[in-house]
């Protein structure tokens, strides 16, 4: 199994139950956590990706079942590896509710966990003509700030891919003496 998201965990359903037990490679600990509590035997972990779990593989002879989101990185298998893929849940956008759009037309930070939220996030941003250069972004990963794009107060991308390095990230930038807050006079 390959498992980029502990959401496929989540929402994958009663179906999971028959895989229990088989070899699962995890995109990251989190993900490797949730798998192991689910009852899978995670024999490898990742960090920065699924595609780098996929390398370290090398040329094989493996079938493998990636439990995957609607939207998803494109995996390339090494040579003798077949990637099978089933669609186990969908990220559906939802409009921001006026209160949010709001608040972040003042100096804000904002946590991005993925590349999709990350678009999306600009996309509303843009939509509601809140000015991105008031707002400071802590990204998860690299590709999560590409993807949220340019023109923001700041953005700056964790040292690791977890949740901890998110919250140290967006902790650091609320403290800085250089904040937002006193760049626009408050």
């Amino acid at each position: 199994l390959l498992i980029g998201s502990a959401n496929a965990l989540r929402h994958g359903g009663p179906g999971l139950a028959a895989y229990r037990g088989k070899p699962a490679s995890a995109v990251g600990a989190h993900t490797a956590a949730a798998a192991r509590a689910a009852g899978f035997d995670v024999v490898a972990v990742g960090e920065g990706g699924l595609q780098a779990v996929l390398d370290r593989l090398g040329p094989s002879d493996q079938r493998l079942l990636r439990l995957a989101g609607a939207t998803r990185v494109p995996l390339v298998a090494p040579p003798g590896v077949t990637i099978d893929e089933q669609i186990v849940y969908a990220s559906e956008p939802l409009p921001y509710p006026e209160p949010l759009a709001a608040l972040l037309r003042e100096p804000a930070v904002a946590l991005l966990h993925s590349a999709e939220a990350a678009r999306r996030f600009a996309q509303l941003c843009d939509h509601h003509a809140i000015p991105r250069a008031r707002l400071v972004l802590a990204a998860i990963g690299p590709r999560v700030a590409s993807a949220a794009g340019s023109g923001w107060g700041r953005l700056a991308v964790a040292t690791a891919p977890n949740d901890a390095a998110l919250l140290a990230l967006a902790g650091e930038m609320c403290q800085a003496s250089d904040g937002l807050n006193d760049r626009h006079g408050r």
